[in-house]
């Protein structure tokens, strides 16, 4: 592949994963070990997990000295782990993946040849969807062509975290502060010279996804806050279309009542249709400026990103060819 004296970090969010970390270390490393010219580290980073996944990356990284572990104080969110993983990785180039082995290890050595010919991100394009029920297939495509529609920053479709990033890109989001992380959004943003590799998205190696629907649609109302201000602009235009509709209605009543009197609505019922249309125009409204005076508000605060009970392995790491 041409690499010489390259120094590889592999970011992975870690949740719930006691039963699948041993089989996802041994599928990496059994790829990273037949890439010549490299050394690696592997930064294992438990999200809050209330099972025995630390204690098992623990355990990995006596065995394996490339391997780092990061215990969070209590769950933050994937999107922080990865953060926090970006922070201490070493690598020219740092591969952020998923713990359940979806994201199949096989690809990275197509992503390396990528990054090789002068590409600064590398992303994952899912072809396939293995394992998955049709209501999550579809609800994905909406999800990626929805967010890609509002976003001002265009996001590529079909796209999770598996992506590769060179240190140049990923020097850029350790210095971002922001406490509202949409990862894929922010690598979108930065620029530089970005291509996809096509994969199959596999089966989960073990257990079941963490991702309720209230938790996908505030991802998803992240991902449109985070690169979009267009629901404001939707919310005023909806406000004028509304407006003008009154008005119109307002011409027609007043006409009714002069020249057909005999026809008029005398109830109650016309009005209060439109209050409630109006009421719902203003409430929708108020959410979507809720969604971003919260957004103000996370970000004044200026709180951690997030906590670190322990670590393990960090001591370990020394890249060569640095």
């Amino acid at each position: 592949m041409g690499l010489t004296n390259t120094f590889i970090s592999v970011v992975i969010p870690v949740y719930f994963q006691e039963n699948g970390l041993r089989e996802l270390h041994s599928r990496l490393t059994k790829v990273l070990t037949t890439i010549p010219n490299i050394d690696y580290e592997i930064i294992l980073v438990n999200d809050g997990s209330l099972d025995n996944s630390f204690k098992v990356i623990q355990k990995i990284s006596e065995v394996d000295k490339r391997v780092i572990g990061i215990n969070f104080s209590r769950n933050f969110g994937q999107q922080m782990a990865a953060t926090a993983g970006f922070k201490i990785a070493k690598g020219d180039a740092v591969i952020l993946m998923d713990d359940d082995l979806q994201d199949p290890p096989e690809v990275i050595p197509q992503m390396l040849q990528k990054w090789q010919e002068g590409f600064k991100v590398v992303y994952g394009v899912r072809k396939n969807r293995k394992g998955e029920n049709i209501f999550k297939i579809v609800s994905a495509k909406l999800f990626y062509r929805f967010i890609h529609k509002l976003s001002d920053v265009k996001l590529p479709i079909d796209v999770g975290d598996f992506r590769l990033m060179d240190k140049k890109v990923v020097d850029v989001l350790k210095d971002m502060k922001e406490e509202s992380r949409y990862l894929r959004g922010l690598v979108s943003w930065v620029g530089f010279t970005q291509c996809g590799v096509p994969y199959e998205r596999d089966n989960r190696f073990v257990g079941k996804t963490n991702y309720s629907v209230a938790k996908l649609v505030r991802f998803a109302l992240n991902g449109v806050t985070s690169f979009s201000d267009r629901p404001l602009i939707i919310g005023g235009q909806m406000g004028l279309i509304v407006t003008a509709i009154s008005f119109i209605l307002l011409i027609i009543f007043v006409l009714m009542k002069i020249f057909t009197p005999q026809y008029t609505i005398t109830g109650w019922t016309s009005t209060i249709v439109i209050i409630i249309f109006l009421g719902g125009i203003q409430l929708s409204y108020l959410g979507i400026l809720g969604q971003y005076i919260g957004r103000i508000l996370r970000e004044v605060r200026g709180r951690p990103l997030y906590v670190i009970d322990e670590t393990c392995g960090i001591s370990n790491q020394t890249p060569k060819g640095h």
